[in-house]
């Protein structure tokens, strides 16, 4: 086989075929099954399919076959229109080792229970069973992930963690805990997948995998989500990135200005300086700003009372929190609980 360098000084170079590291008892294919959800996002289902067609094209034979489900059989709609075509309802799958549930929505939809009666009785034959971005949701309310690890889009994961408390939410890309795997969604999807294919035929088509997506680094399970803070708002001041990381970790008792500027290393009117120069707002209204995101995505994801809500992100009353609610948003927080789709994973 030519080494990665030879291949890639030839004029035209054909796909890298990988010597494939697997016994005998692998050499049929290992099928993944898929369990579309309505509004489920195209963005993490293509980037957890389409490593399993680029490792069986660079290995030169069917390493990966997957089955795509719905809940009764007919096309899936994705949240932005497009429609695909499934092989079978969710209830008929035959058996597999590994099924994912792909999904953008939190709430429950039609046929969830089914779903979750489909789901058990695949772990009761071995399946592997997982979820992709939001599909976290259909495992925890099928009884999958109880007293288990797993992650979902960072977007939900406070809502997620109030709901299923039983279950530990982390802010990991995906989280692999015994026959239960999540994932982020997004991106993060194909690193899980690279790292399946890393499992069972190794690193070296792993990597090969990744080069043909331009993706410069498998990134490991425990890589966070999120970009750095420093990347996030586009400053580089040490101080003002210290105080910013300490509100966004004393979002339900905050802490005093003045107590932050001293963790921070400078002085109130320092602090204030530096949010005023980078930031273009009074450190106190960014504060409070950071609360009212997090009160808003709990009012949207949650069933918590309202004032249950305001307490959790560091109001002292209702009315403060309404009238704060209604400045940076236009409406009352009752309002903004009005019946939507609970999307939100990427």
């Amino acid at each position: 086989m030519p080494s990665p360098r030879i291949a890639r000084r030839a004029a035209l170079p054909a796909p890298r075929t990988l010597p494939v590291v697997a016994s005998p008892a692998d050499l049929a294919p290992y099928v993944i099954g898929f369990h579309l959800i309505p509004d489920f996002p195209l963005m993490a289902f293509a980037a957890a399919i389409e490593p399993l067609r680029a490792a069986n094209r660079l290995a030169g034979r069917k390493l990966f076959a997957w089955r795509l489900y719905s809940r009764d059989g007919a096309p899936v709609r994705a949240s932005n229109g497009i429609v695909i075509a499934v092989d079978a309802a969710l209830a008929g799958a035959e058996r597999v080792p590994m099924l994912l549930v792909c999904a953008g929505t939190a709430g429950p939809g039609p046929g969830d229970r089914a779903a979750g009666k489909a789901l058990r009785d695949l772990t009761r034959i071995g399946c592997t069973v997982g979820g992709i971005s939001l599909g976290t949701y259909v495992l925890a309310r099928a009884g999958l992930l109880d007293g288990r690890r797993c992650t979902l889009h960072w977007e939900n994961q406070a809502a997620f963690a109030e709901q299923f408390p039983r279950i530990r939410t982390t802010g990991d890309l995906f989280v692999v805990d015994g026959d239960r795997c999540t994932c982020s969604g997004g991106t993060a999807a194909l690193d899980m997948m690279l790292h399946v294919i890393a499992a069972r035929h190794g690193e070296a088509l792993a990597n090969a995998v990744s080069e043909q997506f331009i993706h410069p680094r498998i990134r490991g399970a425990h890589d966070p989500q999120r970009m750095a803070l420093q990347s996030r708002l586009g400053v580089a001041s040490a101080q003002l990135l210290a105080a910013v990381e300490i509100m966004e970790n004393a979002i339900e008792e905050p802490r005093e200005i003045r107590a932050i500027a001293a963790a921070a290393g400078v002085s109130c009117r320092q602090l204030e300086r530096l949010f005023m120069r980078h930031l273009r707002r009074h450190p106190r209204v960014y504060y409070r700003e950071l609360r009212l995101e997090r009160a808003r995505a709990l009012l949207r994801q949650t069933t918590r009372p309202i004032m249950d809500i305001a307490v959790a992100c560091g109001f002292a009353s209702a009315s403060h929190f309404g009238r704060c609610y209604r400045a940076a948003y236009g409406c009352r927080p009752g309002d903004d609980r009005a019946p939507r789709a609970q999307g939100g994973g990427a």
